[in-house]
């Protein structure tokens, strides 16, 4: 066969667009892939951590303050009182007029929420 009748390489190759995926660019998709899975799981496992103790922590506060207020696990929480709002409400009124008041107020409170908080970490089981 004569030279200039033989196919050229150059007739063969196929354009970039064309061109199928080397055995390099799909092990380098597959570690990308295995990479982006491995950090999913690793986030769904620390999801999961912080559910399970934000879920104990809110059945040890639940068991505290029933033990606090002497519930009954199954019996339903009190409603709030509408006076005791409006006496709140009246007390904050007053206080609003009067520095002084206001400061004597706050400082109460303050007090009254520290033994509070006492009396809960007395009733809170050890760890």
């Amino acid at each position: 066969m004569p030279e200039a009748q033989r196919d050229d390489t150059q007739d063969w190759l196929l354009p970039a667009a064309a061109r199928p995926v080397t055995m390099l660019e799909l092990e380098q998709r597959v570690d990308v892939a295995l990479a982006i899975a491995k950090s999913a799981e690793a986030t769904a496992v620390e999801i999961g951590a912080a559910a399970f103790d934000a879920a104990d922590q809110a059945r040890r506060a639940a068991e505290v303050a029933e033990r606090a207020v002497g519930l009954n696990p199954s019996a339903p929480a009190p409603a709030p009182n509408g006076d005791d709002v409006e006496a709140g409400l009246e007390a904050e009124a007053e206080t609003e007029g009067d520095d002084g008041a206001a400061d004597e107020w706050l400082r109460q409170f303050s007090a009254r929420a520290d033994r509070v908080m006492v009396r809960l970490r007395a009733l809170e089981p050890a760890p």
